[in-house]
Parts: structure tokens; C-alpha cells; sequence
């Protein structure tokens, strides 16, 4: 069985993530839950860690956390097991609860990654078929094809958001008394706005994405890497990234990730000229096939595409939709792409 990467780093940011077996639930009803979060309390104290947010989702859990001490691995095995223990006992069940082994990315604490991040695991609740915002909502929403919420709708994302009992968010909103065992005040500073207080400016931060759609601007995918920050960030990770490989496919997955820019150069070797010739050319396919490949080989989400060729995620969702859609009717454009892909398996470690 394949083994997640682990770097356990001092004063590292994680996103952590553990799901039931077979998706089942691991979080019955109110009991198991206020336990969950009372090891939180523990883990805070037993093994130094900083939780900054939370969320309990049924089946699963998000955490966002420090490692002062460098002790992840450690910290959360600990907390699984100490749940899972406690969870078969009282349910009079036996076997593993958590399927396989959790997952923590290693997140860029230093900029605005911890605090996009916490706003990702503070949407979960409302992240669901029923309030428009399922995966396929979601999917056209990021490739713009969607239409913004009515007030309805919006009101009933709001009101799950701001209800659900299992999460952080009601403490940095505002609607609930902040724990003592967790951590607000670095998002709260990085939310903050001059006129308005930090709970205020983190709520607005947050609920402002439902009012106007989620907006994720590739989020599904980012949240899917082996790193969360900036290309030198992630590129330090791979560095630190120690493992079998052969138990570990996340690090060849690591090693395969490729600089946009690689990309650029295999497309500028395949219509042969220059990128800057031909990447704001009308009706050329170079920029829009270079995009797709980015998409596919770089591990890049589409806002960081946008930076790279100058446009928004919106564009850049649509020129990648766009190229698929053309992919499929044109074989000497699909000829073009297998001879760019060739170049860059030239290039792969």
C-alpha cells in the first residue's frame, strides 16, 4: 500500500486531512465530536502543536496547523489512534476508522497561503450538491460558466456556514466564544482590514465568497498537491521530501512536477519561434496548448497560470476548456501536443 509523503518541519504549516474507512462516518453524532475536539485540546498541550482551524465533516476532518517542534507525524498519529480507540469502544466496533494513513501538506505559513487556505476549510460546510456549490457546480464555476447565486441561495449558504457547530469559523467570525486551545490571531492580523476589527474583516473575507460565488480559482486542485505556497516554497518541500519511492509514488509525483517554463520552452521548440512572437497572436493555439500542458504537468493552479501568461483564472479556465474541446476534433493539433509532451519527457527526473 502507497505511504504519503512526511516532512515534519519546526514551526511548519500543514493542511491535514483524514477521511472514514470507505467513507464512512466517524463523527456519529454530538459526543464524538465534542471528544474529537477535546484530543484537539490535548494535541495542543500533549504535543505543543498550533491548531488555527478546524473543521469536523461527518466522514472526515480538515485541520490547519503549526509545528513549533516539528513533531506532525508524532502529534497527529497520536490523535487518530486516541479517537479511533475511543470510537470502537463506544460504538462496539473493531478495525481501522481512518482510511489508511492521514495527509498533511506542507503549507507556506510566511504570506496570504495559511490565511486562503483556512478559508478553504471553513467552506466545507457548504461545499455541497444541495447549495449549488457540488463538484460540477463548482467545475463551471471555475471555468466561468456559471451564474451567480440568487439571494435565496445565498442566504441558505450563509446560514449553513454560520450554523455548522464542528468548525473554527464561528470563533474568528464572531458567533461563538474563541476556545482557548485555538489559535485566531495570525489569520485575524492577515485579514484584517484598517476599518473594521479583525473578526469583522475575517468574516467579510469569508462570506463575501458565498455572496458572490465561491470562486476557488482552482482550489480543488491546489489542495491535491504535495506542497501549498509559492514555486520556490514547494521546490524546498521536494528538497526536504525523504521516503521509498517505491512505497511512496507521492514523491516520483513530486519529482515529475515540471517549471511552467519548461512548458514554454517545449512549445516554442515545436511551432518553432520564440514565445513572445506568438503567445498573444489571435487564433494561435501556442499560448492555449501551453496552458493545457501547465495545467496537466506543472501541478500549477489556473491563477498561477494567469501570472505567467498575463490573464485572469477565468481566462485561463476557459482557454483550457476551450483547448480540450479542440483537441478532440483536431489531429494535427493533438500531433503538435504529442510532440511538445515528448519534449518534456526529454526533461522529467
Amino acid at each position: 500500500m502507497s505511504r504519503p509523503v512526511r516532512i515534519d518541519i519546526k514551526d511548519g504549516w500543514y493542511h491535514v486531512t483524514a477521511r472514514g474507512l470507505e467513507r464512512r462516518e466517524v463523527f456519529r453524532d454530538e459526543r464524538d465530536h465534542g471528544h474529537f475536539l477535546e484530543l484537539l485540546e490535548e494535541m495542543v498541550s500533549r504535543h505543543g502543536v498550533v491548531v488555527h482551524a478546524y473543521v469536523l465533516m461527518g466522514n472526515h476532518y480538515h485541520l490547519l496547523i503549526q509545528t513549533p517542534h516539528a513533531n506532525a507525524s508524532r502529534a497527529l498519529q497520536w490523535l487518530n489512534v486516541s479517537y479511533s480507540v475511543w470510537f470502537n469502544r463506544r460504538h462496539n466496533r473493531a478495525g481501522p476508522l481512518f482510511q489508511g494513513r492521514f495527509k498533511s501538506v506542507p503549507v507556506d505559513g510566511s504570506g496570504s497561503w495559511a490565511l486562503e487556505l483556512s478559508v478553504y476549510v471553513h467552506l466545507n460546510p457548504v461545499r455541497i450538491k444541495g447549495l449549488g456549490l457540488g463538484k460540477r457546480e463548482r467545475a463551471s464555476e471555475n471555468a466561468g460558466m456559471a451564474k451567480e447565486p440568487g439571494r435565496e441561495l445565498v442566504r441558505a449558504r450563509l446560514a449553513t456556514l454560520r450554523e455548522h457547530r464542528w468548525s473554527s469559523y464561528g470563533a474568528y467570525a464572531g458567533y461563538q466564544r474563541k476556545p482557548t486551545w485555538l489559535t485566531c490571531e495570525q489569520l485575524w492580523q492577515r485579514a484584517r482590514r484598517d476599518e473594521f476589527d479583525a473578526k469583522r474583516s475575517y468574516r467579510d473575507c469569508v462570506e463575501e465568497r458565498l455572496k458572490q460565488g465561491v470562486k476557488e480559482g482552482g482550489w480543488d486542485r491546489l489542495t491535491a498537491r504535495l506542497a501549498i505556497g509559492t514555486v520556490e516554497f514547494a521546490e524546498g518541500m521536494r528538497r526536504l521530501a525523504k521516503g521509498d519511492k517505491r512505497e511512496q509514488p507521492a514523491i516520483r509525483q513530486w519529482n515529475r512536477l515540471l517549471a511552467f517554463e519548461r512548458v514554454m520552452a517545449a512549445v516554442e521548440s515545436v511551432k518553432g519561434e520564440k514565445w513572445e512572437a506568438f503567445c498573444n497572436r489571435r487564433g494561435d493555439w501556442g499560448r492555449d496548448v501551453s496552458l493545457w500542458l501547465g495545467r496537466k504537468h506543472c501541478g500549477l493552479s489556473l491563477k498561477e497560470l494567469g501570472i505567467h501568461v498575463g490573464a485572469d483564472y477565468q481566462a485561463v479556465s476557459k482557454a483550457i476548456v476551450r483547448m480540450q474541446s479542440r483537441l478532440s476534433a483536431d489531429g494535427r493539433l493533438r500531433n503538435a501536443v504529442k510532440r511538445a509532451e515528448h519534449e518534456l519527457s526529454n526533461v522529467q527526473t
